[in-house]
């Protein structure tokens, strides 16, 4: 679990698992259930539940300083 000012991002391989602890943060704030992640801190989740596999990507921050920085 990911806390960052007023957004949690919960990972997890049980999704029984995160959907008690949805529930119990429900039972005790005042809170709404965004969905899945696609961004996070401007960086990009990617996910291949097939595979397994978790991967993490910073392209659209990466292009967002080279556009700013040096025009490209």
């Amino acid at each position: 679990m990911s806390l960052y000012v007023d957004n949690i991002l919960i990972a997890k391989n049980s999704k029984e698992m995160i959907d008690t602890i949805k529930r119990w943060l429900l039972s005790k704030f005042e809170m709404k259930d965004m969905g899945e992640a696609n961004y996070v801190l401007d960086v990009k989740i990617i996910r291949d539940r097939a595979k397994r596999l978790l991967g993490l990507t910073q392209e659209t921050y990466i292009k967002k300083i080279l556009l700013k920085r040096y025009h490209m």
